[in-house]
């Protein structure tokens, strides 16, 4: 069995077609020898947050120095991140192995199992072979009746923010929602929450002295917000102060939880030391909840998808975004409610696009439209999301990924290639409106702070490049270089060899003397007359780009041949020469793009140790 074969199996047996209980969970589970049964749990319930408050207690664990299960749904890009371990989503093939080992005793059962009870008795299998000290684990709806309440009594029972949902499953009041998901609290199990509505309260309050479980609620009185920023936040609770990476003052609720959470677990025995706890909030990472994709231009992405998350996400744009109207890329699913998540956000709206949520459930993007334009805001629908986006990027305003969890994980998936290609234009729109007398005068001073530069003087042989159309233009460096006898080596792009094949390899030739113009029309050695040189053995390598920003990240052209040939030269030191005018706040990159060492402009001269 392949992942892909694996996952596939997986999904064929979707949970909206099955009954709820714990019955097919406990008898797959019994069947594979009881794994739950060998592992600690922290359980967490909820309808708004209790993603973020998983992600926050595996990041403190895990800071604490545990070894950290986390069980999470749904995934945002990857199937995979359903599953982890320390960070990390457990490998495809882990996840085909023990889905074949569970495969046979669930097609054998009478009641085949949903996909959901497939995944957890997957995961609680891969919990224990991983040694995991303790697993967070995620309820996927309600509690009570979810598949993973078939663990026993967990180190702590977690309830985040409840609010209406699901409400043809779980009951239509929040009395008959609460005491779903504080099904998830057993005899004994102390259990942690935030103050919410009045009639929540009680009936979790009932359930945990019927069950005699103590229950530890944080008030508002417990957290104080002390700044906050789209680079994160600072928070004191308790009198103690923290920093918090998630934005948001719903996540000082989520944190607070949490921090109630940690003391609960140091009265059992666990050893968290404070330092990690600070460590954790202040580096957890959670996709999809307002989280910034992009700062220039703003882009930020949230996954809500009902009307508590629209108010969240209201608050947010009003604490950190004052007085800004912005583009909303929306996508839902129909059978949410849409319509007063747009009367929530839509005061925050300049315009709407609208766009189809890679769902079956998928609202059609003219129909939301229809729906926008009838309350009175514009709006437009787009055929793919990537359409969207770039419809979205070139709006000149900050703009907003909303409603759905399914629409986030596509805008994830797409959104670095899309702002690579706006970040080129518009570092490149600005490098071309210099005047010719500007990029003439700039070009001489980039290259006498190159000719000044200790690494130049030590280098014997450079990799230099001839500029194209308006780039840097570096012959006054070239000419003074060949006059110190340095080895000048110039890049050539060759073809793969096959008709009408895109060039994907770059060399470094010492020209013999010919040159001529390549298909890009760039100056270049003439091939047949050249020497190519081993990329290991060159010194130093003046490399272009179409933008960058302060830290030396660095876009090129689009083809990516430095970024493949970089990493083969071992030893040289890589200097990044543009103008000032292609510097962005931050440029996006990705793993494979190759790292500088410093960036020579008209304005700057910066070392910045090939960060990434």
């Amino acid at each position: 069995m392949t992942p892909e074969e694996a996952i596939g199996y997986i999904e064929n047996y979707t949970w909206s077609t099955t009954r709820l209980g714990l019955d097919r969970t406990r008898e797959l589970l019994h069947a594979i020898g009881d794994p739950q049964k060998r592992l600690k749990f922290i359980h967490v319930a909820g309808s708004n947050g209790k993603g973020s408050t998983c992600a926050m207690l595996d990041a403190v664990l895990r800071a604490a120095g545990f070894r950290t299960g986390l069980y999470i749904s749904p995934y945002i890009q990857d199937f995979c991140e359903r599953i982890q371990v320390n960070g990390q989503n457990i490998p495809g093939e882990a996840l085909a192995r023990i889905t074949e080992a569970v495969r046979s005793p669930a097609d054998a059962m009478e009641d085949h199992p949903s996909q959901f009870e497939l995944v957890t008795s997957i995961a609680m299998q891969y919990f224990l072979e991983q040694h995991c000290d303790i697993v967070v684990l995620e309820v996927g709806m309600g509690g009570e009746l979810d598949s993973t309440n078939v663990i026993d009594c967990p180190e702590a029972a977690v309830i985040t923010n409840i609010g209406l949902e699901h409400t043809e499953y779980l009951g239509s009041t929040l009395t008959l929602i609460a005491k779903a998901k504080g099904g998830i609290v057993k005899p004994g199990c102390p259990a942690v929450c935030y103050d919410s509505e009045p009639e929540t309260m009680q009936t979790l309050l009932q359930i945990c002295e019927d069950r005699q479980a103590e229950l530890h609620v944080s008030y508002d009185a417990d957290v104080q917000s002390l700044s906050y920023g789209l680079d994160g936040q600072r928070f004191l609770w308790k009198g103690r102060e923290y920093a918090l990476s998630l934005l948001g003052a719903h996540q000082l609720r989520n944190a607070a939880v949490v921090l109630e959470t940690i003391s609960v677990l140091r009265t059992k025995g666990w050893r968290i030391p404070e330092a990690a706890v600070s460590e954790g909030l202040r580096t957890v990472r959670w996709p999809a909840r307002f989280e910034v994709l992009s700062r220039e231009p703003l882009f930020l992405l949230d996954g809500g998808h009902n009307p508590q998350c629209a108010e969240a996400m209201a608050r947010n744009l009003r604490d950190y975004l004052p007085g800004r109207k912005l583009t909303f890329l929306l996508g839902v699913l129909a059978d949410k409610d849409y319509r007063q998540m747009l009367q929530i956000v839509s005061p925050y709206a300049k315009e709407f696009i609208c766009v189809l949520p890679d769902s079956p459930r998928a609202l059609q993007p003219r129909a939301l439209r229809d729906t926008i334009a009838e309350m009175g805001f514009p709006a437009v629908s787009c055929d793919t999301v990537e359409d969207g986006i770039r419809l979205a990027l070139q709006s000149g305003g900050p703009v907003i990924a909303f409603g759905s969890l399914y629409l986030a994980g596509h805008v994830r998936t797409v959104f670095p290639k899309l702002l690579k290609r706006e970040q080129r234009r518009t570092a490149l729109r600005r490098r071309d409106a210099l005047p010719e007398e500007t990029r003439a005068a700039f070009s001489r001073t980039v290259c006498e702070k190159l000719l000044a530069l200790q690494v130049y003087r030590e280098a014997g042989s450079i990799l230099l490049y001839r500029a194209f159309r308006s780039e840097l233009d570096l012959s006054l460096f070239e000419q003074q270089a060949a006059l110190d006898g340095k080895t000048l080596l110039y890049p050539r792009c060759e073809d793969d060899g096959s008709s009408g094949a895109v060039c994907r390899r770059m060399l470094a030739v010492r020209p013999g003397g010919t040159w001529e113009t390549d298909r890009y029309g760039i100056s270049v050695p003439v091939l047949s007359e050249a020497a190519v040189w081993d990329p290991a053995e060159i010194d130093l390598v003046l490399c272009p780009c179409s933008a960058f920003d302060a830290e030396g990240r660095r876009l090129g052209m689009g083809g990516g041949y430095y970024d493949r040939f970089l990493p083969l030269c071992t030893k040289a030191f890589r200097i990044l020469t543009a103008f000032e005018a292609q510097c962005l706040p931050r440029v996006c990159t990705e793993s494979t793009d190759a790292p500088m060492d410093a960036v020579v402009t008209e304005e700057r001269t910066l070392a910045v140790g090939r960060q990434k």
